[in-house]
């Protein structure tokens, strides 16, 4: 799988600040997303704080609702601790802002296990009306518990989701999250987080508004299926994403054999190792129900012997 840049968040189209001394027409503040970025390959000189400072300086601001952090240098020299600093500085000017991505950085500017993050979580204090906040990258990443009224949507997209950033999530208190996507990705590349950290979350109650759960992109993808097909939170969710891992037969059944799920409207499984049987017999248990069902495509694989080794859709 090849992690591309955003073409759009919270519903709007991506528009890409122009660089320096480039004769761009800008849209109105508030219809695009903004992305800012400042690459240190380019033969432009400015630094990210500089492009920042710009973007503040020319935009009308006060009516920008989703801004998009693309590179903000080598990303594996810095972290996004400025970046983050930056955007708590802003808040004051940044009045309207709903939806905001930190880390958007495709293959060619960085691997996603490459990216450094830090905490997070000071956006959040400083935007209370904040709907949706997404990351990029695990490296270092930090999320804290935290308390926040309007985020609705939490993404978190790597190729090791540090243990402690689910932890952290998770005792978060967040009541009007509505969408909960995280990428776990593998142990290689610090993704360590354990079933057992998702505990408050499946118990259910965690966060009364939560209707889709994203757990995906996981080397353990079997173990988090049989704890979803027993956990109570499945029964308040519109739609179930645990594609992009290493799903195998044990897992899929493990669904099967657990709770129903008919009253899901999709379910997401692609990227997987499961065998045709069944899959169809995945798809005759739910499609009847009216359950949108995908397990396209199957992952990576390669054997030693008589051993099997799956690859989870992006690591490194």
């Amino acid at each position: 799988m090849t992690v591309e840049h955003l073409q759009e968040l919270h519903g709007l189209p991506t528009f890409v600040f122009p660089s320096k001394g480039e004769s761009t027409e800008l849209p109105a503040a508030e219809v695009v997303a903004w992305s800012i970025a400042a690459s240190p390959y380019s033969d432009e000189t400015e630094e990210f704080t500089q492009v920042f400072e710009r973007f503040l300086s020319t935009v009308e601001v006060a009516k920008v609702r989703a801004l998009i952090i693309g590179q903000w240098g080598e990303p594996y020299d810095n972290s996004s601790d400025d970046v983050v600093e930056l955007l708590v500085a802003a808040k004051d000017r940044l009045t309207s802002l709903e939806a905001l991505f930190i880390g958007d950085l495709e293959a060619e500017e960085a691997e996603i296990s490459w990216i450094e993050q830090g905490d997070v979580t000071p956006v959040l204090t400083a935007y209370p009306r904040l709907r949706e906040l997404g990351v990029r990258g695990g490296t270092g990443l930090r999320f804290p518990a935290v308390k926040h009224e309007a985020l609705r949507t939490l993404t978190f997209e790597a190729g090791g989701l540090p243990g402690e950033v689910v932890r952290g999530v998770v005792a978060s208190d967040l009541p009007a999250l509505e969408y909960l996507e995280m990428w776990w990705g593998v142990e290689e590349y610090g993704g360590d987080a354990t079933v057992a950290d998702l505990a408050p979350l499946l118990d259910g109650g965690r966060f009364p508004r939560l209707r889709h759960l994203g757990l995906r992109n996981s080397e353990i993808q079997d173990e988090i299926a049989a704890a979803v097909a027993a956990a109570p939170v499945v029964a308040q969710l519109a739609s179930l994403d645990l594609s992009l891992g290493v799903l195998s037969d044990a897992g899929a059944l493990a669904l099967l054999d657990g709770q129903p799920l008919t009253h899901l409207k999709w379910i997401d499984l692609h990227h997987n190792f499961v065998t045709e049987d069944v899959a169809n017999r995945l798809r005759a248990a739910w499609e009847p129900a009216g359950v949108e069902v995908d397990l396209s495509e199957t992952g990576d694989s390669w054997e030693d012997g008589d051993e099997i080794h799956r690859y989870t859709a992006v690591a490194e």
